[in-house]
């Protein structure tokens, strides 16, 4: 766990869903191919919650305001080319409230260190192609643009 004042860095549990939910919504309202939907939202993270292997859920809680102010989701998965784990982070969100305090930035110095301390061998993620915002932000917190484009295909279960 990591404190600065009256703030801290841990994984979630089942009583932060909603919260984190809460957070979801805003990051979902800012990005242009994700819609809000609580419900889905609530499941994903409890299937995260209720298998470790899968990922971890890291919230950034003000203890004073009884408050979770930020959080980061990292999935994990292997890559052959490296031949080790590697991490994909999802869902990085700081309350507007919280921002400019660097809550994000030890939020992902956080998961960088949780990545390393696994035997990750590199953090990919993924942001809107214009967000240039984000763009900075990690940026100056060590990553850099890769050549590689996103593909996807929505699987339905009506197909």
């Amino acid at each position: 766990m990591v404190k600065q004042q009256s703030m801290a860095i841990r994984s979630a549990t089942p009583e932060d869903i909603n919260r984190c939910c809460e957070l979801l919504t805003l990051l979902f309202e800012q990005e242009a191919e994700f819609t809000p939907d609580p419900e889905n939202q609530k499941k994903g993270l409890l299937l995260i919650l209720e298998n470790p292997s899968s990922g971890t859920v890291l919230v950034y809680e003000d203890n004073e305001k009884g408050c979770i102010a930020g959080m980061v989701v990292m999935l994990y998965t292997i890559s052959t080319a490296l031949g080790k784990k590697v991490v994909l982070l999802e869902d990085m969100i700081v309350d507007p409230v919280y921002r400019s305090q660097g809550i994000g930035s030890q939020l992902l110095h956080h998961a960088v260190n949780l990545a390393k301390n696994i035997g990750s061998g590199r953090i990919t993620l993924l942001t809107d192609e214009n967000n240039e915002n984000a763009f900075d932000f990690y940026n100056k917190n060590g990553f850099r643009r890769s050549n590689m484009v996103v593909f996807r295909k929505i699987i339905s279960s009506t197909q």
